[in-house]
């Protein structure tokens, strides 16, 4: 349990670039139980940008993450930084008696991913970790139908994360060493996540994998971002994956920041089941067989949305994910992202990253 001090969780931000503005101090501003106290960058006058913006009247700044931990007064810590410094800003975070929220990818392998999850066990904090796409409408609609039973046994599934030409050119999205990778760990990872849990399948088997870096010396490339610096360029331009699970269930990966395609959808699930199938492809769409004829159902999403989501405190996606997050602290319950989940995710694309430099099937859980 948190310690509430003054009926407040006293959350402080380690990372104020775009993630934690656009996302996760926006997402806790709109929850009452929450305050941001304590901001932390590298870069000091972003840190106090974010406090000025989204800060307690006597919120603290910080420029090395260690002193912010040292505040004991602080219940709840917020990683938004670059991909690599994910696991062991973590587990000091934990170490120190924070529960944390951690963005995705978990980390930059499955390793540094055991690490935090051994650092959660050992130390009874809370950890979570950023997708906050099953919050969505559409999202929640489907897991709640799978849950009910509605499709069967989902035995196929594919995940999209592709984009035609939207390469972030800012920050380090593009440096390996940094990220770990690029469209694939980036936003495949959401559209993965997103199909795992729907099948609520978390026993991967093995996997098999492709990348391409064929657009780093383009020029004029008619990227949404601007053109991208190709000595920068170091991550893959697309990846993609079969997954083959441990009951026999597959999943086809799809992830792309510049693909010339006109069939583009990020952070999309569609599954196959023995009772019926479902798409995100043209809004939520569900078939199936009534009365031995082939079915297709179209889900209104803005019909009942308010009384659906009813106590989950939230509008947007961010909304809901830091509502959930805080008052699983609150409540002393199991927030939505389990570390275990997570940790499935980072290992398959682990997986797939490396069945693309080799060329072999790689093996999970062996």
């Amino acid at each position: 349990m948190a310690t509430m001090a003054n009926d407040k969780v006293r959350v402080g931000i380690i990372g104020c670039g775009g993630i934690a503005n656009g996302k996760h101090m926006p997402g806790l501003k709109f929850v009452p139980e929450a305050e941001m106290v304590a901001f932390c960058d590298l870069e000091e006058s972003r840190a106090e940008a974010a406090k000025a913006k989204y800060g307690t009247k006597d919120a603290k700044v910080y420029t090395d993450y260690k002193k912010l931990l040292e505040d004991a007064s602080i219940d709840v810590v917020h990683v938004c930084t670059p991909n690599r410094s994910h696991s062991y800003i973590t587990v000091d975070a934990l170490e120190a008696g924070k529960h944390v929220m951690c963005e995705k990818p978990m980390a930059i392998n499955s390793v540094e991913a055991m690490k935090m999850i051994d650092a959660a066990k050992r130390t009874g904090k809370k950890l979570t970790i950023g997708y906050q796409n099953r919050q969505r409408n559409d999202s929640q609609y489907l897991k709640e139908a799978a849950v009910r039973g509605e499709f069967g046994d989902i035995y196929y599934a594919k995940a999209f994360a592709v984009r035609r030409r939207f390469v972030p050119t800012w920050g380090v999205f593009l440096n390996e060493y940094e990220q770990g990778g690029g469209p694939l760990i980036d936003i495949g990872t959401h559209a993965l996540d997103l199909t795992l849990w729907t099948m609520d399948n978390y026993k991967p088997k093995y996997c098999v994998g492709t990348s391409y870096h064929k657009f780093r010396y383009q020029t004029q490339t008619g990227n949404a971002c601007g053109d991208w610096d190709p000595n920068e360029f170091t991550v893959e331009d697309s990846a993609f994956g079969f997954i083959v699970m441990e009951n026999g269930a597959t999943i086809s990966l799809e992830s792309a920041w510049a693909l010339n395609t006109l069939e583009v959808r990020e952070a999309q699930t569609l599954i196959c089941g023995t009772k019926g199938g479902a798409d995100m492809l043209d809004g939520l769409r569900f078939n199936s067989v009534e009365g031995n004829r082939q079915v297709v159902k179209n889900i209104d999403l803005n019909v009942g949305a308010v009384a659906y989501y009813s106590g989950n405190g939230g509008g947007s996606d961010a909304e809901r994910e830091a509502y959930q997050w805080i008052h699983s602290i609150i409540d002393d319950k199991e927030p939505c992202v389990l570390p275990e989940q997570a940790y499935c995710v980072t290992q398959i694309l682990e997986g797939i990253y490396e069945s693309a430099k080799t060329g072999d099937i790689v093996f999970l859980n062996k």
